[in-house]
């Protein structure tokens, strides 16, 4: 199965957080998984990390190799994602967010996410629940 996953669920699992949701361990242990992660989320990174938002501080280059080394895909974002995001109700106003949902739904993957807000769209969309 091919999966994308989300941004938080992406930071949680390259700093070892407690927080990383035990089905999100699962999926991403899974050897049949595909797993993708977003230029978009590499992006959202980079641009909270610099105005020193809780949560995302972390080398985002570093993040990004090690994404790449440790067998994920990286999804480049394309004028057809950017399309979709369009026609998505607007459930949630962060674009970080509203791309994923239009990648997923236009790359046949499922988006992995603990966001309560993503798992509002119709698609091919999982919510975890974080570990507290």
């Amino acid at each position: 199965m091919t999966w994308l996953i989300d941004t938080h669920l992406l930071l949680w699992a390259a700093i070892g957080s407690a927080r990383l949701p035990r089905r999100a361990r699962e999926v991403l242990e899974d050897e049949g998984s595909r797993l993708l992660f977003s230029s978009a989320s590499i992006w959202e990174v980079a641009i909270k990390s610099g105005r020193d938002r809780p949560g995302f501080d972390v080398d985002v280059a570093r993040l990004r190799r090690g994404l790449l080394e440790n067998g994920y895909a990286e999804l480049p974002i394309t004028g057809e994602h950017a399309v979709l995001t369009r026609s998505l109700p607007r459930l949630h106003a962060d674009p970080f967010d509203r791309i994923l949902v239009a990648q997923a739904i236009a790359e046949d993957a499922t988006l992995l996410t603990g966001d309560t807000a993503l798992a509002g769209y119709d698609g091919p969309i999982e919510l975890v629940r974080a570990a507290r």
